[in-house]
């Protein structure tokens, strides 16, 4: 299952992105924001957080205007590793090498077709572990 949500500023590339989901065969949890009303990115970042966090889901992909601020939002959450991704490059690594559990994106910077790629990428690629093990359990020792 993977956790999703937005603010206001990435709600139209959440909807693209579930578009993706469903017709891939992905089930997914939708945390809000259902509208582009202006709301709070603080509270979507922590809902998904905490979804992936107590593994409720496996994954979560977060959306605001730039990524950014969301990503602040769910690192907050212990056990949450949340990248910030334009390109699939970036994306694949940090899956491969870091573990990342949430995927964050911004929907004033990349538009919905480089979005399905990044996180196509994201979502399946595996997380090496060996040498990389150590540096994500370092990461994750450290108190937010």
């Amino acid at each position: 299952m993977i956790a999703i949500g937005c603010d206001h500023g990435g709600f139209a590339l959440k909807q693209e992105i579930i578009s993706y989901l469903q017709q891939n065969g992905y089930e997914y949890q939708d945390f809000g924001t259902y509208d582009v009303e202006s709301c709070d990115y603080p509270a979507y970042g922590e809902k998904v957080a905490r979804a992936v966090a107590s593994g409720a889901c496996e994954k979560g992909l977060l959306f605001c205007g730039t990524g950014v601020g969301i990503s602040l939002a769910a690192n907050r959450v212990k056990g949450i590793r949340a990248v910030v991704c334009s390109e699939p490059y970036s994306a694949e690594m940090s899956r491969r090498h870091n573990n990342a559990n949430v995927l964050c994106l911004g929907g004033r910077v990349v538009g919905p077709g480089l979005a399905e790629q990044i996180v196509d990428v994201w979502l399946h690629t595996e997380f090496e572990g060996g040498r990389h093990e150590r540096r994500v359990s370092l990461l994750d020792s450290i108190a937010p």
